[in-house]
């Protein structure tokens, strides 16, 4: 925490909330100059372990900081750690999260270790629009808080929203696959919507859209599909702007004879569609696995690592589905018994789908739990023949899946930071160890 509290500019604010059995502000809302970083990090420095585990107070807390806030800063948002169950709440998860908490503060949680309660971590972030993410490997706690306020400190939008409109006559809207965000179609199909919410800097964000198209008449070349419209609010103006598109956003060709060009498929909706489908079978994997049919749960995940494999995307070579590939044997594993699923799969599988319901990067780092034989068989199936480097390159493909520059910034700067402190210390346990 002392590098999160180090990289907080003079005009934000941190308040430092500790739970247990009660909850303790541990601060006021400090503005982080020098004197408010050296009282955040004395309050940090205080804390210890004991008592049981009341998330639910912790929140109301929280929850009460920032709506006695007397000043407002553009960006809010909460950051929620723990390694245990709760231990004070009884019914659904969502009732983690109190009434009075804001709508405009997401709740990003952190799930440590393997006794931490995944389910209601993931539950606090999904209803605040957050992300939850798996922390297994306790070296890497920075790094996973360094990706997350890379990405708080680079706001670029709120509030925003995309229109579709149909342009001719008898175009429908089916359907719209937008994960996590809440998305809109009119009775008529004619109109729909999607509510993007907040984008850090460099982040994009892909929606897919199903549409019913009518039989073309005998005189079109062309047909008309949609009109895009998109409206936001600038973080740095504070102006909302909107950005319309033409009739011409989405046009199809109405050829008397098809040709091979024609039946070309287009790799950004193929990666979009191979990517959502991935999304659909994690957590239907996740299911099963709940239910305790966890050969099922690893066949899901088994025949979509397949599909993957085999999609136009992934024959040529496609980063994000290499990514998939990878992430979809990792949890093939995860989910092969209850005590793998137990100790890490079930955390392991959410904080997928909250990073793909959002696309938006996690700070999920987990140790893999693949035996050496299941190990090898990946290999085998997908990388045979590929060196070593090139097996980093893909796992770093699966960390950094939609993560911005400002976030690779940031984690790069928090490695950087722990190697120097790891080589200050070499020097000086040496020196001691001289007799």
């Amino acid at each position: 925490m002392g590098f999160v509290i180090d990289n907080l500019g003079p005009s934000d604010r941190l308040c430092v909330v500790s739970f247990s059995t009660d909850a303790t502000r541990m601060t006021r809302l400090l503005r982080m100059s020098d004197a408010g970083k050296a009282t955040a990090k004395r309050a940090v420095e205080s804390l210890a372990a004991g008592g049981w585990t009341n998330i639910a107070t912790g929140l109301r807390v929280a929850a009460r900081v920032l709506g006695d806030r007397r000043h407002v800063n553009a960006v809010s948002s909460v950051i929620l750690l723990s390694d245990g169950q709760d231990t004070y709440s009884y019914g659904r998860h969502v009732d983690l999260v109190p009434r009075s908490h804001t709508s405009a503060a997401p709740i990003h949680t952190f799930g440590f270790g393997a006794d931490h309660d995944a389910a209601a971590m993931n539950t606090i972030a999904e209803a605040t629009r957050g992300t939850f993410s798996f922390v297994e490997n306790q070296a890497v706690i920075q790094d996973c808080f360094a990706q997350c306020i890379g990405g708080l400190l680079s706001v670029a939008v709120q509030d925003a929203r995309v229109d579709v409109a149909c342009s001719r006559q008898g175009v429908r809207v089916m359907g719209i696959k937008s994960g996590r965000y809440e998305s809109h179609v009119d009775a008529d199909g004619r109109a729909a919507s999607v509510n993007a919410g907040e984008l850090y800097a460099d982040e994009e964000r892909r929606f897919l859209l199903f549409l019913h198209v009518p039989a073309a008449e005998s005189t079109e070349d062309v047909t008309n599909l949609i009109s895009l419209s998109c409206t936001y609010r600038d973080m740095v103006t504070g102006r909302t702007i909107t950005v319309a598109g033409g009739e011409d956003d989405a046009v199809i060709r109405r050829p008397l004879e098809v040709s091979a060009v024609d039946e070309e498929v287009s790799m950004k909706v193929e990666r979009e569609r191979v990517r959502v489908e991935a999304t659909e079978d994690i957590a239907a994997a996740r299911a099963a696995a709940d239910r305790g049919d966890h050969g099922e749960a690893s066949r899901t995940l088994r025949r979509r690592r397949n599909r993957v494999l085999e999609s136009a995307p992934g024959r040529s070579g496609d980063a994000t589905c290499e990514a998939l590939e990878l992430e979809l044997g990792e949890l093939e594993a995860a989910v092969a018994d209850a005590p793998r699923y137990e100790q890490s799969g079930r955390a392991s599988l959410l904080a997928g789908m909250s990073s793909h319901g959002l696309q938006r990067a996690s700070g999920t780092r987990r140790k893999c739990s693949w035996s050496t034989s299941e190990k090898d068989r990946f290999i085998n199936e997908s990388v045979s023949g590929r060196d070593r480097d090139r097996d980093r390159e893909r796992e770093r493909e699966r960390e950094m899946l939609y993560a911005t520059p400002a976030m690779e910034r940031m984690v790069s700067k928090s490695r950087n930071t722990q190697q120097q402190k790891r080589s200050w210390r070499r020097p000086a346990a040496e020196e001691e160890g001289r007799p």
